[in-house]
């Protein structure tokens, strides 16, 4: 099968780089594209492990003179996929897989349309379940939390312009689906039975989970 780029989006807490890092973990066919951001690091993330970590001027440096497949900013800070990291892992043979917000994955499925790329979204379960992964962070402020509650509503609005759409209410499964995905996906539905519902109520009660939110530095 020639390798492909898979591209993962989900909401921040959604679980896509956990995700990610199971499916790498599991197939020495699929190699992981590192990202770049401008954000500081979180405990216990690496340099070139978890992102590849730049400063302000360095991102836009790279930026510039075209070294980055797609980049946005997200929440305040600069995200990007380096083009050298998608072809290194594609020229391997393996499929590359991005997991990236939802204005770089428009630019990477323009860069690679299918069947040159596949691209999935992966829903939380709940609101609830959200809050809870990035609470677990301890890494959000208040305002940080409400700026990214309502960027989550604008990204589960994209997620039907996604090849598939996934709900991680249970990890393994969920992890089985994007392999299963990956070697030609049979048997993987490409939306939820109750896909428009539960957008519909999640970016309900994502909003008022933003408006909500505590107000602070």
């Amino acid at each position: 099968m020639k390798p492909v780029v898979v591209v993962l989006s989900a909401p921040s807490g959604g679980g896509k780089t956990t995700i990610a890092r199971a499916v790498l973990a599991e197939r020495p066919d699929v190699g992981y594209s590192v990202s770049a951001t401008t954000r500081p690091p979180r405990p216990g993330e690496q340099d070139g492990q978890a992102y590849y970590f730049l400063s302000r001027a360095e991102f836009e440096r790279r930026r510039r003179v075209g070294e980055f497949l797609e980049s946005a900013q997200y929440a305040g800070e600069w995200y990007g996929t380096l083009r050298s990291e998608v072809d290194r892992i594609l020229r391997s043979g393996r499929h590359a897989v991005l997991d990236i917000e939802v204005k770089g994955a428009r630019q990477v499925r323009a860069a690679y349309p299918p069947p040159a790329s596949v691209s999935i979204f992966i829903l939380p379960p709940s609101v609830a379940a959200l809050l809870e992964r990035l609470g677990q962070r301890g890494s959000e402020s208040p305002d940080g939390l409400r700026r990214r509650l309502r960027r989550a509503v604008e990204e589960i609005r994209e997620a039907a312009r996604y090849d598939y759409v996934l709900v991680n209410d249970d990890l393994a499964g969920a992890v089985q689906a994007v392999s299963a995905i990956i070697d030609g996906s049979a048997g993987v539905p490409r939306r939820p039975a109750d896909f428009e519902q539960r957008l519909d109520a999640l970016a309900r009660d994502l909003a008022q989970a933003a408006g909500n939110a505590p107000r602070g530095a």
